[in-house]
């Protein structure tokens, strides 16, 4: 079965630096519904239609096609007092923007009574290498094209 909107795919990935540095490798599966529902990066969607099980490529992208150039605007310090107890480097914490609107943050450093916040994405503004292997094609059930996303395994369960 090739890759068509409205099918859900299956595939390994590792992803790498523009140096070749390994940055993450899948271990389980990553299943989603192709067909512009968001749930990929749209290079890799575009990449991988019409293709089928046992197809492989490589994927570069640029920051802008990934997860975003760096905005210094997203990062902050913060008193540590604001912060629960047990506040750790590495953690992610719900917050806003200025404009209001909710928004991720990821600790960077904690250093006395400030703690460093980063509401961009980790890999913002590093080119990187998508190495993706599909393993399985099927057709996207009526409810998940109606709720835009993988059901089941590897998928979102209700």
């Amino acid at each position: 079965m090739q890759i068509t909107k409205d099918t859900v795919v299956t595939l390994q990935y590792k992803v790498s630096d523009a140096t070749g540095k390994l940055m993450e490798q899948s271990k389980d599966p990553m299943v989603y519904l192709h067909g512009g529902y968001d749930n990929t990066l749209p290079k890799i969607e575009a990449a991988l239609e019409g293709k089928e099980a046992g197809f492989q490529t490589t994927v570069a992208l640029a920051p802008e096609d990934a997860f975003g150039v760096r905005d210094e605007s997203l990062v902050r310090t913060i008193p540590k007092a604001e912060f629960p107890p047990g506040v750790k480097v590495g953690g992610q914490l719900q917050g806003t923007l200025d404009d209001g609107q909710p928004h991720i943050f990821w600790v960077m450093k904690v250093k006395g009574d400030k703690v460093l916040l980063d509401g961009n994405h980790p890999w913002a503004g590093i080119p990187l290498r998508f190495t993706v292997k599909v393993t399985g094609v099927r057709a996207a059930s009526a409810e998940e094209i109606e709720h835009r996303h993988v059901h089941g395994e590897h998928g979102h369960h209700h």
